[in-house]
């Protein structure tokens, strides 16, 4: 993700300031989730202010739904070994925004695909994976399921054996969160981007024709021979690739993409998919969908009417649904969200 500029940040010390040539816009990066954090803000005298809100945001979903910290609302859960449960607001949407991105892509996304990334060898931080085991895998272990957990409101029926990972859609709601939490902390002035790990939310009024994205096969985009520069006026638009978050087991090379119907990781036509939607949450449940319909993929988002960018395990690029081709572009942004306004929503999230 490439944006515009930084000064030195008061009152975020754990925030790196980055500096893009552009004094107008203050932006700044830090670790977050396993993967990287990064808010710009404008005017940037806010910028203190939206990172130290950003900082609550994502402490609290790690404290929700993380499933590597051993204090998690979420691990918590997984212990109790199954039974009926009151859960935090926080973790109740978390939950709800998982199952609802289940349903709305016929179970693609599908959030009870956790014993299959343990058995992959996903079972903790992915900075900590021993990138190359030499023991094989454990046996391939199918979803149960997403039917099988029931949430009503604030209280979940979660089935003994059953482990959840919400990595489809919890990142992707911790940018919806943040990018909301800064503007409120800005006095809803000026505009906001945050970006987690690629999963790019943004609100207020948006820098010229809208702010500068790169959507690229890497964490770095200038080591992406496919990379393109869009700009993004509204909304959110999420990444999701195979390239990334990939390990070895004795000789295997695996990914974090599960397949929910046989545990393994997806092995469809399509190394990285782009999406653009009114809600990251709706975004990134796209992508990871795509990933896994494989051939199936282009019909799926040109239903679902989401602006579409996808690479070929060769290299080709299809765009869908008025993804402009050319660089320097603004992205067309759909009205709606699939996966939030859930008779499960409760007023607050904390």
């Amino acid at each position: 993700m490439t944006t515009t500029s930084a000064p030195q940040l008061a009152g975020a010390a754990a925030w790196r300031p980055v500096t893009t040539g552009d004094d107008a816009i203050a932006v700044a990066e830090r670790p977050a989730l396993g993967t990287s954090a990064r808010v710009a803000v404008w005017p940037p005298e806010h910028a203190g202010r939206a990172c130290a809100a950003v900082d609550d945001v994502l402490a609290a979903l790690d404290r929700q739904a993380s499933r590597f910290r051993q204090d998690s609302e979420l691990c918590w859960l997984h212990r109790a070994g199954g039974g009926l449960f009151m859960l935090s607001d926080g973790l109740a949407e978390a939950v709800g925004v998982a199952l609802a991105a289940a349903r709305w892509t016929g179970g693609r996304a599908d959030p009870t695909v956790g014993d299959a990334l343990v058995s992959l060898g996903y079972d903790r931080d992915f900075a900590a994976i021993d990138q190359l085991r030499r023991d094989l895998p454990g046996a391939p272990v199918p979803a149960p399921g997403w039917r099988l957990v029931e949430l009503d409101g604030p209280v979940l029926r979660l089935p003994a054996g059953v482990r959840l990972d919400l990595g489809a859609t919890a990142k992707a709601l911790g940018s919806d969160r943040a990018v909301r939490a800064a503007m409120s902390a800005s006095g809803q002035a000026g505009g906001a981007l945050v970006s987690l790990g690629g999963d790019i939310a943004v609100a207020g009024t948006p820098p010229r024709d809208g702010w500068p994205v790169t959507v690229a096969d890497s964490p770095d985009p200038a080591a992406s021979p496919r990379a393109q520069l869009v700009r993004l006026p509204r909304g959110a638009v999420a990444t999701s690739s195979v390239t990334c978050r990939r390990w070895r087991r004795a000789g295997h090379t695996l990914h974090h993409i599960v397949d929910p119907r046989t545990g393994l990781p997806a092995d469809g036509p399509w190394r990285t998919v782009s999406a653009v939607a009114a809600t990251c949450a709706d975004a990134n449940a796209a992508t990871t969908a795509a990933i896994v319909a494989g051939h199936q993929a282009e019909g799926w988002l040109a239903a679902a009417g989401l602006p579409a960018r996808l690479v070929a395990s060769d290299g080709a690029v299809r765009y869908l649904g008025g993804w402009p081709a050319e660089d320097g572009a603004t992205l067309p942004v759909p009205a709606g969200s699939h996966v939030y306004g859930e008779p499960w929503r409760l007023g607050g999230w904390r």
